[in-house]
């Protein structure tokens, strides 16, 4: 019941808080203080478009993917141009290594710009070629993400990957093959897709505990609205009170072995994580589509590519929404990325909010505090291990309004008149 309570409210606030400004707005240049800052750079090119994935994606056209990785170095000069330094990059998509020599090409420019020190690139299974990882390695790219989802053959074939990426057991092998090319290997992977078993699940756990990969990220199925629709037409309802108990056994199985890294995170040792916006306080998001978090702004890129292309090589910045957080907003927003982690420090926030974290977020330590959530050790708040579950509900209901805003903005983008 606490768990289905949390979620309904975090849907409502998070909805609320996605109601960006269709207004054209400027970025505030880079300020004097020195941030730890990710520079998120969004491929939206995919050689198959996985039926849950509610991401900025399109079918692949090297005709149209090589003006935008074009465009895309662009947008990287003009964010050096308005002052920022970012410390590290991630690739995300899309599948950012389908044009692989392109890809290099824009990180290097990234780091010609910027004093970038750690780089993770997401790929799939079928783009670990020896001729992909030799130049990923050159680029010195120091973790691997590679999309797997399951291992499972009959899911593989109901989320329509099976035929393009592979079977689950060449997929492990191979993974196994690359145990140490990265400084860190992360195999993603998705829990309560609908006809997903438990035994399925014991399964998944099972054969990555046999891979060693150095973390494993275990997502909790996530999508908007309109592709839940089509998914419960297609391929049947996710159950919810499922999902606690998947999480439950992950859990449990993962942590003798694993540090818990974020609420669905688990590493063996310290790494960049999928969730960026744990480790870092402010990223900007460039590419189509792409959402950045900088100076209290949080803001969105076009998504309709032409318009991004065009854009930028006019010299202009590609945002389509802004939205400006209080200092209310702010606060609890970096409360919840910072408990997504696991831990959230006091002093620096106080530090960072010049005393005034109690004042906005006393009603929120009060509450989970009472729901067994989060504890005190005296100097910072903590999860429980009840508190990690509420925290994959929240954040669960979090990127599903965001998966909702992208829908809307692909809709808007749609409509627009030529």
């Amino acid at each position: 019941m606490i768990h289905r309570l949390v979620g309904y409210q975090c849907r409502k606030e998070f909805t609320s808080a996605m109601r960006f400004d269709d207004r054209e707005s400027s970025l505030p240049h880079a300020g004097a203080e020195k941030e730890p800052r990710l520079l998120y750079l969004h491929i939206p090119f995919c050689e198959k478009l996985c039926p849950y994935c509610s991401f900025n994606r399109v079918l692949f056209d090297k005709e149209l993917c090589r003006p935008y990785f074009h465009a895309l170095r662009q947008e990287i000069r003009l964010y050096g141009e308005m002052g920022y330094d970012f410390s590290g990059i991630y690739v995300g998509g899309g599948t950012p290594t389908v044009l692989i020599d392109e890809l290099v090409e824009t990180l290097q420019v990234a780091r010609d710009c910027f004093h970038i020190r750690e780089i993770s690139v997401e790929t799939n299974p079928n783009h670990l070629t020896e001729k992909n990882l030799l130049l990923l390695q050159e680029a010195k790219i120091n973790r691997l993400s590679v999309g797997v989802q399951s291992f499972n053959n009959d899911l593989l074939r109901r989320m329509d990957r099976y035929e393009k990426y592979g079977d689950g057991e060449s997929i492990a092998r191979r993974l196994k093959e690359l145990k140490g090319s990265f400084d860190t290997l992360n195999v993603d992977m998705i829990f309560n897709f609908p006809g997903q078993t438990m035994e399925m699940l014991k399964q998944d756990v099972d054969t990555l505990q046999k891979i060693d990969a150095d973390q494993i990220t275990f997502y909790p199925l996530m999508v908007s609205d309109v592709t839940r629709a089509k998914m419960t037409e297609t391929l049947g309802a996710t159950k919810g009170r499922q999902e606690k108990k998947f999480y439950q056994e992950i859990f449990r199985a993962l942590t003798p072995t694993y540090r818990f890294s974020s609420a669905w995170c688990f590493s063996k040792t310290k790494a960049m994580i999928d969730e960026y916006i744990v480790n870092y306080d402010e990223y900007a998001g460039l590419g189509s589509g792409s959402i950045g978090y900088l100076n209290g702004m949080c803001y969105a890129n076009t998504f309709d590519i032409p318009t991004y292309i065009d854009r930028l090589n006019r010299g202009l910045l590609p945002v389509m929404a802004t939205r400006v957080f209080s200092l209310r907003d702010r606060i609890r927003y970096e409360f919840i990325m910072r408990l997504f982690g696991g831990t959230l420090n006091l002093k620096g926030l106080e530090e960072r909010y010049r005393n005034q974290l109690y004042k906005n977020l006393w009603l929120d330590i009060v509450l989970f505090s009472l729901i067994g959530a989060i504890r005190y050790t005296g100097e910072d708040y903590r999860l429980t291990y009840g508190g990690r579950y509420i925290w994959v509900v929240i954040m669960r209901e979090f990127f599903t309004a965001v998966n909702n805003f992208r829908d809307f903005c692909r809709d808007q983008a749609a409509n627009q008149i030529p």
